[in-house]
């Protein structure tokens, strides 16, 4: 992972493959890919906002020729700091799975625009904790388009001579997560189903899935890891982030089985070698997706009640430590 230095903008990680980074890899900043051949380019996923993406994609033309006219987007999942700035995109095609196509009617950037600014109508623990965590972004402007192509299970795409498969592995973080996998350059770009020095949102598993995934990634012939979050990696990570969705599936079975809620449990739960992680906030959502697991049933618990959770967590996490930030990366 030190062959490439976790800092903002475009990184060659292959013959003309490239990660945008944006770090610090915490709520909404998202990673982004670039591969290029014979003129040709495909760009995986785009950011949160028009004014990054808009950067991102000016970074991307000024370095590489062919970024000029991008002729296929992919997003790797629906979450809109993977999507939301499609509309730059106009003219491309946008692919993605049917599943993430379908759930783009439901990522609406005036969700988010709503809360940061209708401040009396979200005043409550997870609105304010919503608030912070989505501060530095602009939601005015975004109107999310349809995607134009969409597959199920696995999708090959050539850019040039370079063959980029897509396979969908989700349910997992989402209703439905993509690879695009790079064999010339031994490269994948994981979406979200890789984060590096966070912890990961689970907002749908199941976790088996999300395992498998990681065994997949570890088959293949990858030096280069490009994940949804955090710096530029290898399988070594990938096989630390399974041991970590083990890690939490052994311990929230013990505290499902002793009869504890899953808000309890995260509060219960020592991060051990977890602890510098960042976002540690998200062991709620996490607990609450495998509790519908052990149970056969998810928990039915309002979306904002699942952000009070994480304000309550995080509360809890600076009180401990004294800080300011209880989710600093180190």
């Amino acid at each position: 992972m030190g062959k490439w230095q976790y800092t903002k903008g475009l990184h060659e990680v292959g013959r003309g493959v490239y990660a945008y980074l944006l770090p610090d890899g915490s709520w909404g900043w998202s990673n982004a890919g670039l591969i290029t051949d014979g003129g040709e380019s495909l760009l995986v996923d785009t950011l949160f906002d028009l004014k990054l993406t808009q950067e991102m994609l000016d970074t991307m033309r000024d370095a590489v020729a062919s970024a000029r006219e991008i002729e296929t987007v992919v997003n790797t999942h629906a979450n809109g700091d993977h999507t939301f700035g499609n509309q730059l995109m106009k003219g491309s095609r946008i692919v993605t799975t049917k599943s993430v196509g379908d759930a783009f009617g439901h990522e609406d950037a005036q969700y988010y625009l709503k809360m940061m600014d209708e401040v009396d109508r979200f005043d409550s623990a997870g609105g304010r904790f919503m608030r912070e965590v989505f501060a530095p972004f602009e939601f005015r402007g975004i109107d999310l388009p349809p995607a134009t192509d969409t597959f199920e299970g696995r999708l090959d795409l050539k850019v040039g001579d370079k063959t980029v498969h897509l396979i969908e592995v989700g349910p997992a973080h989402t209703a439905s997560d993509i690879l695009a996998y790079v064999p010339q350059d031994k490269a994948v770009f994981t979406g979200d189903i890789l984060f590096v020095g966070g912890h990961p949102a689970i907002w749908a598993g199941p976790v088996a899935n999300w395992r498998k995934a990681c065994d997949l990634i570890c088959s293949w012939d990858v030096d280069t890891v490009v994940p949804g979050h955090g710096p530029i990696s290898t399988k070594a990570e990938v096989r630390e982030f399974k041991g970590y969705l083990e890690w939490l599936e052994a311990e929230g079975r013990k505290r499902y089985d002793a009869g504890m809620t899953f808000e309890d449990a995260a509060h219960d739960i020592d991060l051990g070698p977890y602890e510098h992680w960042g976002e540690s906030e998200r062991m709620v959502p996490n607990l609450m997706t495998l509790w519908g697991e052990f149970s056969g049933k998810p928990p039915e618990v309002e979306f904002g009640e699942v952000w009070a959770g994480m304000a309550r967590y995080h509360a809890m996490r600076k009180s401990r430590c004294g800080c300011s930030d209880p989710n600093h990366k180190h």
